[in-house]
């Protein structure tokens, strides 16, 4: 074997294939091999969240951490997929609206990271800081829970407080 396979996925509603390095993470294979550079190589640790992209749908997961190989099929969604044409996603016009970014370079990881923290609320699922007693149901968009559920993207400039109210504006 010469330690290469073929790969197709589904990238912000295109299809893709190509025949990758099998130690090519997703991160890697969007940024350099599809030209799509919303996600961004922050910690390549998976500890920053600033390659936060979205899989299947509404998954989040961190791209530097997956190997693309293990993805053939999948449909995978940055934040250049969000918007429809020119009208932006909800979560995107909420950060503009808020003020939800300062220099930029976490945003596109929290605004998909939101957008997933958004749709595991609304299907009712638990954080750590959801009370044991809450009913079952979509769970209330708190400061705590939005905080807690947004904790592994990183944000240097400090734009947490914005970003807060923009998570907590849609998941309404």
């Amino acid at each position: 074997m010469d330690g290469t396979s073929r790969v197709g996925l589904r990238i912000n509603g295109e299809p893709f294939s190509r025949v990758i390095d099998n130690r090519t993470t997703l991160l890697d294979l969007l940024r350099e091999q599809a030209g799509v550079t919303g996600p961004k190589k922050g910690c390549d640790h998976g500890q920053c969240g600033a390659c936060t992209v979205l899989l299947d749908g509404d998954r989040r997961v961190n791209a530097c951490l997956l190997l693309a190989v293990s993805l053939d099929g999948a449909d995978v969604t940055t934040v250049e997929g969000l918007a429809d044409g020119d009208r932006l996603h909800p979560v995107q016009q909420a950060f503009v609206d808020h003020d939800g970014f300062q220099c930029g370079f976490c945003t596109p990881g929290q605004i998909c990271s939101a957008v997933a923290a958004i749709a595991e609320a609304r299907a009712g699922w638990p954080s750590v800081v959801t009370p044991p007693d809450t009913p079952p149901g979509p769970v209330e968009p708190t400061a705590p829970e939005i905080r807690e559920r947004m904790s592994g993207n990183l944000c240097r400039c400090g734009a947490y407080v914005n970003i807060v109210a923009a998570v907590r504006e849609v998941a309404r």
